[in-house]
């Protein structure tokens, strides 16, 4: 019987090589063992390694770079891709190149509180993991972007490293970042990218360096006749001619470069630019650079055999950062912008607070000219014509007022433009007729006595071809009972000189109908004396121009001519049967020199100014 062995013997496999410093004792599966028993028997029989025995191996090889790292958050122990990633080629000839560097210094995990924070959780055993993008410079000299994630080990005082190459993949969102934020014909920042910058050049906190101005300026540009260029050359011809303005910017704002830098230079879409100037000095530079860019581009362009010359149009705006938005500064650039093409083009144009505010204004009008007649924001007040040889009232004109909520009460020249321009003069010149009639009417049955005056409301060119003016006017007169002949339509010149079609025959129907039709602001505008005859007109009524050349001494007046242009319009008129009325009469002297030439009534300030309906009333009483 042989002898039997005491007790078994055990072999320790040694540690495959691979693993930089091995990790301290106690950390699983990267310091256990496998054993080879010898026992009773015949033969022997060995087990096989435990899975934990395969975890260092699997470790060391892993082309995943990964560290061990204690809980002071120095490093015991590193694989070859780690080494390999973060010492560079030599690593395999300096083992120990990452053994005792802490976490810390090696990613740079401090420069971050957020972070740092978060990673001392983690080695403490409170938080589970963390995960950040880091950029470091590899030893190579080239930079480097990791994805860094960080681990407890189970049942283990450490943690597991694990770092993640992304270099090309962020390369790769940076291009694709960049060809989002450029405009891919003239490589130009785009929209988005200016309006970034825009935004960042607003923000308060970037001018709290020393030697900032906390001003921004900012040229919008259009290029004159673009659209043309397409047309007619075709859009390659279009696409190299942006190209080459590209190119010409870019060279202007390199040329303005300041200690600031040069003005960004964008394309926003079509053959719209734009350069803004951060922390700009003053409106002087910007403007030098919207002068630059005009002389620029007025040279002409070489397009493979095409010779185009283009002109542009510039808004400048420049003002203080404080209290300045986005939103208003492009408001304000597409305003001015508006202004130098309305001006003539080929030009740039500085923003204007007060013609800003004016526009507005008329913007404000505009928009609530429709309502405001549902709201009875209008009321008419009435100006008396009075027969020169007597000085009894004949008549009176109306005038139209609003009383505007916000801007107070507005006389006919702020509103009335708007509204023959959007078409609402339809709605109101029907309600100023209407309104009119019916207070003429009744006067008259108040005042029988009295004799009757006459009502003169003006009416506008889109009222003749918009409306049925002829219907408007004769249900009217059914409704309020005023008798034809008391009612006087004044038109101004331009719209009946000349007149055929519809508006002729509106004419004559409402002559016909008994209604007086008269030419307002006569002598200014066509002058048409030939056709004057063939007209349906009764009065004539002068321009308050050849009145106001009355001025003298009581015998002879400052401007002669206007005295024989005044006779000679008063004969023509008498001859043709038509009554001549003189405007914008102020002084006696004027009134007696216009009543000698032969001039019929009377209007102005000498007799009275617009006023409310009852004082024509008082007018009317003292007449009985």
């Amino acid at each position: 019987m042989s002898a039997q062995p005491e007790g078994p013997t055990t072999a320790r496999r040694v540690a495959p090589p691979g693993l930089r410093n091995d990790p301290p004792a106690g950390i699983p599966g990267l310091t256990e063992t496998s054993e080879i028993t010898e026992g009773d028997g015949v033969g022997s029989a060995s087990r096989p390694p435990s899975a934990q025995a395969l975890y260092r191996p699997a470790f060391a090889t892993s082309p995943l770079a990964m560290a061990v790292v204690d809980r002071e958050g120095v490093i015991v122990g590193a694989n070859d891709a780690a080494c390999a990633l973060l010492c560079g080629e030599d690593a395999e000839e300096d083992t120990g190149q990452l053994a005792g560097r802490t976490v810390d210094e090696l990613l740079d995990l401090h420069s971050d509180p957020r972070t740092a924070d978060a990673y001392q959780e983690i080695l403490r055993g409170r938080q589970a993991r963390l995960s950040r993008t880091r950029r470091l410079k590899h030893p190579s000299g080239h930079s480097l972007w990791l994805r860094v994630t960080v681990s407890p080990l189970p049942d283990a005082e450490a943690v597991l490293l694990s770092l993640s190459d992304i270099t090309a993949h962020r390369g790769l969102q940076d291009r694709l970042h960049h060809l989002e934020l450029h405009d891919p014909l003239t490589r130009l920042p785009n929209r988005a990218l200016f309006f970034e910058r825009v935004s960042a050049a607003l923000e308060s906190g970037t001018y709290e360096n020393t030697g900032a101005t906390g001003r921004v300026g900012l040229c919008l540009l259009d290029l004159d006749g673009f659209k043309a260029v397409n047309d007619s050359l075709g859009h390659p011809v279009g696409d190299r001619l942006l190209v080459a303005v590209a190119e010409r910017l870019t060279h202007c704002a390199d040329r303005a470069q300041s200690a600031t830098g040069a003005p960004l230079v964008a394309r926003l879409g079509g053959d719209e630019f734009a350069l803004l100037v951060e922390d700009s000095t003053g409106t002087e530079e910007v403007a030098e650079l919207a002068r630059a860019v005009l002389d620029a581009l007025r040279e002409p362009f070489d397009l493979a055999g095409e010779r185009v010359s283009v002109s542009a149009s510039i808004g400048v705006v420049e003002r203080q950062v404080t209290g300045t938005s986005t939103t208003a500064l492009m408001q304000a650039a597409d305003t001015t912008l508006y202004w130098a093409k309305a001006d003539g083009k080929a030009r740039w144009t500085f923003f204007d607070p007060e013609r800003n505010a004016h526009r507005m204004t008329r913007q404000a009008l505009s928009s609530s000219l429709r309502p405001a007649v549902d709201r009875g924001e209008f009321a008419l007040e009435y100006q008396p014509l009075v027969e020169m040889a007597d000085g009894e009232l004949r008549g009176v004109e109306a005038l139209v007022r609003w009383r505007h909520p916000q801007f107070g009460l507005l006389s006919p020249n702020r509103f009335i433009p708007l509204a023959e321009e959007d078409g609402s003069i339809v709605e109101l010149g029907r309600w100023v007729l209407r309104t009119a009639c019916a207070q003429a009417r009744r006067w008259q049955v108040e005042h029988p006595e009295a004799p009757p005056v006459f009502m003169s409301v003006n009416v506008a060119v889109r009222q003749v071809w918009d409306s049925d003016l002829v219907a408007d006017v004769a249900q009217i007169l059914a409704e309020t009972g005023l008798p034809p002949e008391l009612l006087q339509l004044e038109l101004i010149e331009s719209a009946v000189m000349g007149s055929t079609g519809r508006p002729l025959q509106a004419l004559r129907a409402l002559s016909d109908m008994g209604v007086r039709i008269a030419i307002d602001d006569f002598g200014t505008g066509y002058s048409n004396l030939a056709y004057l005859s063939r007209l349906p007109v009764s009065v004539l009524k002068l321009d308050g121009a050849f009145v106001r050349g009355f001025e003298g001494d009581g015998s002879t007046p400052a401007e002669p001519a206007d005295a024989m242009i005044v006779e000679a319009l008063v004969q023509l008129a008498h001859r043709l049967g038509l009554t001549v009325t003189a405007e914008c009469v102020e002084t006696a002297e004027q009134a007696e020199r216009l009543r000698r030439l032969g001039c019929d009534t009377g209007q102005g300030w000498l007799y009275s100014r617009p006023v409310a309906a009852d004082r024509i009333s008082g007018l009317l009483a003292e007449r009985k």
